[in-house]
């Protein structure tokens, strides 16, 4: 029986190396400051794999934590990885499928303006008709509602978690590899993730992280995706809407919703569609 070479093999020596072997890989990931290599690689037969390497101790143990979460939580818009490699002399490689898409955000490929820039993934995204970004938080929405109901918490959510396929309409979540099970409490003095999808609990030492946290950055991404900039000055939702997303994103955990499944009721009805 011939094994698929990335989901049959167990251990490579080196991972670059290998895929060019099996196949070729036509692009390249490589984000220094987040100790990860990414491959996108086109076998033999056609079908195209994303290849995941962590390099460093810090990414290793995140690709670690990732890959116990994809154990745990399975949605039709979370990207799975479907295997794992070893790498000789230590170290993982996680496969998952191909999909198509742009990331709305990513620092080192977005340009020196980032977000704010015309041509970014990310503004366009905002440019398109309010149904289009309603359609991807519904999908954001119900993928966390599985994590939800799996026992996990969001961790390290920004908008660089979001593959956008503009031509399809379609999107995916991918690098949740810092999700974990929960409540749990943080013995960090923060927890990584961009400030602006963050609660205030994220950066204290001793706080319980829990479903209302996750409430917290899903309101607020939905209040960063239905806005046409990046100041908050130019809100295309609904009042009704908005008055969801002033509870879900209230300081104190104890005012929010307490978990997604409310979160979610409350914004479907504000949306003008039943729970």
């Amino acid at each position: 029986m011939v094994l698929h070479p990335l989901l049959g093999i167990e251990e490579v020596p080196a991972v670059e190396p290998y895929l060019g072997r099996v196949g070729e890989v036509f692009r390249e990931f490589r984000e220094p400051d987040s100790g990860r290599v990414s491959y996108g690689v086109r076998l033999l037969d056609g079908a195209r794999w994303f290849v995941k390497e962590a390099v460093t101790d810090h990414a290793r143990e995140s690709l670690a934590r990732g890959w116990a979460f994809h154990r745990a939580v399975r949605h039709s818009a979370i990207v799975p990885q479907v295997h794992r490699i070893a790498v000789r002399g230590g170290g993982w490689a996680v496969v998952m499928p191909w999909r198509e898409g742009e990331v709305l955000y990513c620092p080192t490929r977005s340009g020196p303006r980032g977000r704010t820039s015309p041509e970014s993934p990310l503004a366009r995204f905002r440019a398109l008709p309010t149904g289009h970004v309603l359609r991807a938080f519904d999908r954001i929405l119900d993928a966390h509602l599985a994590v939800e109901a799996a026992g996990h918490v969001a961790v390290d959510f920004y908008d660089g978690a979001l593959l956008y396929d503009f031509a399809r309409d379609a999107t995916h979540l991918i690098d949740l590899d810092e999700y974990r099970p929960g409540p749990f409490v943080l013995d960090e003095e923060r927890l990584p993730g961009s400030r602006r999808f963050m609660a205030p609990e994220e950066f204290v030492r001793g706080a319980v992280i829990d479903t209302r946290t996750t409430v917290f950055t899903l309101g607020r991404t939905v209040r960063l995706l239905l806005d046409a900039g990046d100041e908050e000055r130019a809100w295309r939702g609904t009042p009704a809407q908005q008055a969801v997303i002033v509870r879900a994103t209230r300081a104190d955990p104890g005012d929010r919703f307490e978990n997604v499944h409310d979160f979610a009721t409350a914004w479907r009805a504000a949306d003008g569609r039943l729970p």
